[in-house]
């Protein structure tokens, strides 16, 4: 082994021993802070950002390196100094989005979307994961660009295609033109808030829940797991029903057919009487009316209220049951039927 070799493998060794020292020290520093509930820092701090600072302390010490001029070689110097910058920049972009996550997870602490009334607390969540999107996408995009100029090739070539970049620019202006409506839509509904997080909507006819809001695209948590992904711009450019835009009570109708011979007193008598025994009734609106008479069946609206969509659609199915069997049992012959009239004023039902 040649003396440069030894004097390089010395200096490797040496950089080696003195960044596992101060990276072991950083990070039982900040695991013992994050171990106190009355810091800032949260518990598990130390461990999500143990790869990134092991890359800047690295990316640090192979800095200083070439400014002691430990190596002899410029190649080497050229090759170490580009990997180490974009070592900095990466590692600083991670910090940055970790802080950015934490801050957001600090501040949503106080509203509980799992709560009855979860309306604040869902335009919170809303807002915060698609800026938190949006400005972890500028932070990313900005980080690539920094780091594409540390390379001289690269800036010399991006200066030559941008003085011959006119007609490309406006065809990939047109290109883009689609996704940047995205990005926009994606930025809309955050400020707006046509829909948030946990609302319940029904796109193309299917009923769901919000799960996810993304920059670009939603996901719609279908009723029987199935998950819908729609484009952002869609919630701008098309019509949808929320049914929790205001709040998470919703009124439920049930329909039901009989005989003009019903009772519309026992139905009445029946339906509150099944209402009071399920807790799926939240004790506000219980209506029994006549909403229309046909040739044959007279059609009768039983309206009821519940705290949220999906107790509702409980609700509905049990009263819905429970009346139709009430019809079978006490007054069967209010059940729709057919009347023949025969002559001799002979009266036939079926």
């Amino acid at each position: 082994m040649t003396e440069v070799q030894q004097d390089v493998l010395q200096y490797f060794i040496g950089g080696f021993i003195l960044l596992l020292v101060i990276f072991g020290l950083t990070y039982l520093v900040l695991k013992k802070i994050g171990k106190d509930p009355s810091n800032i820092l949260p518990v598990n701090f130390a461990n999500r950002i143990m790869i990134p600072m092991l890359i800047f302390l690295a990316s640090i010490i192979t800095k200083a390196a070439i400014v002691a001029k430990v190596f002899r070689f410029d190649y080497t110097y050229e090759v170490l100094g580009s990997l180490s910058s974009i070592g900095i920049i990466l590692s600083i972009t991670w910090f940055i989005i970790v802080i950015l996550r934490i801050v957001k997870t600090r501040m949503l602490l106080k509203y509980d979307v799992t709560a009855q009334d979860n309306l604040s607390a869902r335009k919170r969540y809303t807002q915060y994961t698609i800026l938190e999107n949006i400005v972890i996408f500028i932070i990313v995009i900005l980080a690539i660009g920094i780091a594409l100029m540390t390379f001289d090739s690269i800036r010399a070539v991006g200066v030559s295609v941008l003085t011959s970049a006119g007609i490309a620019g406006i065809i990939l202006g047109f290109s883009a033109q689609k996704a940047i409506g995205t990005l926009l839509a994606g930025i809309q509904i955050a400020i707006t808030q046509p829909i948030r997080i946990d609302d319940v909507v029904i796109v193309d006819g299917e009923w769901g829940r919000i799960e996810e809001i993304n920059l670009t695209y939603v996901v719609v948590k279908i009723w029987d797991k199935r998950r819908l992904v729609v484009p952002s711009t869609y919630f701008i450019e098309n019509t949808f029903q929320n049914w929790t835009r205001e709040s998470a009570d919703i009124l439920g109708t049930v329909f039901i057919y009989t005989d003009y011979t019903v009772s519309f007193d026992a139905l009445r008598e029946e339906l509150t009487r099944l209402l009071k025994s399920t807790p799926h009734w939240d004790g506000n609106v219980n209506v029994l009316q006549v909403t229309d008479v046909k040739e044959r069946t007279i059609e009768i609206r039983a309206l009821m209220s519940a705290k949220d969509s999906g107790t509702a659609w409980d609700l509905r199915v049990f009263i819905r049951e429970k009346l139709v069997a009430f019809l079978q049992d006490k007054y069967p012959d209010s059940l729709p039927k057919t009347r023949i009239t025969l002559q001799g004023d002979q009266k036939v039902d079926n």
